[in-house]
C-alpha cells in the first residue's frame, strides 16, 4: 500500500493518527448507512414484487377484455366510445426523506364529470366486455402508481446503495490502509533516529569518559 508523502515528524504522525480515526469513524457510519438503506431497499422490493404480481393479473384481465370487445365491436364503435375521456386526473408529486435519500409520493386526484361511473358513450351500442375492462383498468389505476412510486424509490435506494459502499470501500480499501502504512513508516523513522542519537550519545559519553581517564592519568604523571 502507497504511504501518503509527509515529513516523519511526531506531529505529522499525531496529524495522520487523527485523521484515522475519523476515517474509522466516517467508514462505521456509512457502514450503518448501507445496511439500513439495503434493509429499507429490500422492503420495498419486496412490496413491489406483490404489487406487480396482482398488477400483471389484472392487466391480464383487462387486455382480454378489450381483445373480446374489439372482436365483437367494430373499430370505429369502439373509436367512438372511447374518443371523448370522462374523468380527468391530476397528478400531485410529493417528495420524502428515506435514509438521506429524497423519493417521490405520487397522488392522483380525479375529476369525474357528471355521473361517478367511468363510462363517457352509452350502454346500448357497446358490448360488456368493454364496461369490464373499463371498471378493471379504473380500479387498477391506484395500484399502477404506487408500483411505480415503489420502482422509482428502489432505483433511488439503489443508487445511493452504491455510492454508498463505493465511499465504504474507498475508506476500507484505500484511505485507511494508507494512513495505517504512514503512522507504521514514520514510527519506524522516529525510531530510527532515535537510535542513532542514542548512539550519538553513547559515543559522546565514552570519549568524555576517555578523555577523562586520560586527563586523570595524565595529572598522576605530574604529581609523581
Amino acid at each position: 500500500m502507497a504511504e501518503l508523502r509527509v515529513n516523519p515528524t511526531r506531529m505529522e504522525m499525531k496529524r495522520i493518527q487523527t485523521r484515522y480515526q475519523t476515517a474509522r469513524k466516517g467508514h462505521k457510519l456509512l457502514k450503518d448507512k448501507s445496511d439500513d438503506l439495503m434493509k429499507q431497499f429490500l422492503d420495498v422490493v419486496r412490496e413491489d414484487k406483490e404489487l406487480r404480481t396482482r398488477v400483471e393479473s389484472a392487466l391480464a384481465e383487462v387486455y382480454r377484455g378489450f381483445t373480446v370487445a374489439s372482436a365483437v365491436s367494430s373499430p370505429k364503435m369502439l373509436e367512438e366510445a372511447l374518443i371523448c375521456p370522462k374523468k380527468e386526473c391530476d397528478l400531485s408529486v410529493e417528495y420524502r426523506n428515506v435514509m438521506s435519500v429524497t423519493v417521490p409520493k405520487f397522488e392522483l386526484r380525479v375529476q369525474t364529470a357528471g355521473s361517478s361511473d367511468s363510462y363517457n358513450y352509452g350502454l346500448a351500442f357497446t358490448s360488456g366486455e368493454l364496461d369490464s375492462s373499463l371498471r378493471a383498468l379504473s380500479d387498477v389505476t391506484e395500484d399502477l402508481l404506487r408500483m411505480a412510486e415503489l420502482e422509482k424509490t428502489a432505483q433511488l435506494l439503489a443508487e445511493e446503495i452504491e455510492r454508498t459502499r463505493r465511499r465504504v470501500n474507498a475508506l476500507e480499501y484505500i484511505l485507511m490502509p494508507q494512513y495505517l502504512a504512514t503512522i507504521k513508516s514514520i514510527k519506524m523513522k522516529l525510531d530510527e533516529n532515535e537510535r542513532g542519537n542514542i548512539t550519538r550519545l553513547m559515543k559522546v559519553k565514552d570519549m568524555m569518559l576517555a578523555a577523562q581517564m586520560q586527563q586523570k592519568t595524565d595529572d598522576e604523571d605530574e604529581t609523581e
